[in-house]
């Protein structure tokens, strides 16, 4: 079947095939990180395709097997927040929620193939839509609060909605899912070989989701079950940040000594943040209302200074030692936890 490349902006190809419109990331060299001009370059695609008749389905992809999307471009939002502020940086950060928003809400099955890295923004790309398809290959992960940022993308509504406490756990150490874990935990609903993508968006063409994955048997092994060990999940059942880190402290589990190690690199004001996101998340009713509560935590986080130290030890200079204002918990001021709790 012809495929008809419709348009080519920076690092999105977009095109037809059959009765599928098709999205391709295509910046490989920065693992597809989602700029400004990306998303709206996905929305643009969108906004033609959602009365067009001929548009039955529509396929987000990536053009390299390493990574679907491995989040927002922090190089470029650090850059504007310090060079142009909080309002330009957020304003970067808010056209890309605004395209995963439409594409939660798009009028037409949307398939997402989360082959490869798939984390913070790529989350939020690719989760919220009605068919996602996991491999061998994929890696999930919220990594926020090792950067100083706060899961954000509608991670917090994802990861609030897994089964116990281990959604909270990943929030707030950033840990790591493969595929069959991402379809175990409700990130994901399809779990195949990376080598059956291409009969899938072949059939796709020419066949709606539901008839395609019907007869599509997932092979994500029976060991993929998220349920933390009862000792686990106590120690993420307490009132705070810093209760919960006592318990790991105490808790002979080896999962619990990495949690906590992964905790103690953590951006202290960013575990605080995703500490209320992920609660306040568990108490809203829709996507939406979680993205607002994201959005009020996101701009709080813009007006610290450990984000753009955060993004220059892990993506600028690369030495992976940041220096976090302040360095623990107990030294947040009041008056900054005050301003999570009054969202």
């Amino acid at each position: 079947m012809t495929e008809a490349v419709l348009s080519e902006v920076e690092g999105l190809a977009v095109s037809r095939v059959g009765h599928m419109g098709r999205l391709v990331l295509d910046r490989p060299k920065k693992l597809n990180a989602l700029d400004a001009g990306l998303a709206q370059g996905i929305s643009r695609a969108l906004d033609a395709w959602r009365d067009d008749d001929s548009v039955q389905v529509v396929l987000i992809e990536s053009s390299s097997p390493r990574a679907f999307c491995a989040g927002g471009d922090l190089r470029a939002i650090r850059e504007a927040l310090l060079a142009q502020g909080v309002g330009r940086a957020f304003a970067l950060m808010d056209q890309a929620y605004d395209t995963m928003r439409q594409l939660a809400a798009y009028p037409k099955p949307v398939v997402s193939f989360l082959d490869g890295i798939t984390m913070g923004g790529g989350v939020g790309l690719g989760c919220h839509v009605p068919w996602r398809v996991v491999t061998e290959r994929s890696v999930l992960a919220m990594p926020e609060t090792g950067i100083g940022l706060v899961p954000d993308a509608g991670g917090s509504w994802l990861l609030s909605r897994t089964q116990g406490l281990a959604g909270l756990r990943l929030a707030l150490t950033g840990g790591r899912m493969d595929g069959a874990q991402a379809v175990a935990m409700g990130l994901a609903d399809i779990h195949t070989h990376s080598e059956a993508l291409d009969s899938l968006r072949a059939a796709l063409a020419h066949t709606l989701p539901e008839q395609v994955f019907a007869s599509v048997q997932s092979d994500a092994p029976a060991k993929a079950a998220v349920a933390l060990p009862p000792e686990l999940e106590q120690c993420y059942a307490a009132a705070t940040v810093a209760e919960v880190m006592e318990r790991l402290q105490a808790c002979d589990l080896p999962q619990a000594q990495q949690d906590l190690e992964d905790m103690r690199r953590a951006s202290p004001f960013s575990l605080e943040a995703a500490w209320h996101g992920w609660h306040r998340a568990r108490q809203v009713d829709t996507l939406d209302a979680a993205f607002d509560v994201e959005r009020s935590l996101v701009r709080l986080v813009l007006e610290r200074p450990d984000i753009a130290e955060g993004i220059r030890a892990r993506l600028v200079d690369r030495d992976n030692a940041p220096v976090w204002q302040p360095a623990r918990l107990a030294d947040i001021p009041a008056p900054v936890l005050q301003a999570l709790h009054v969202l």
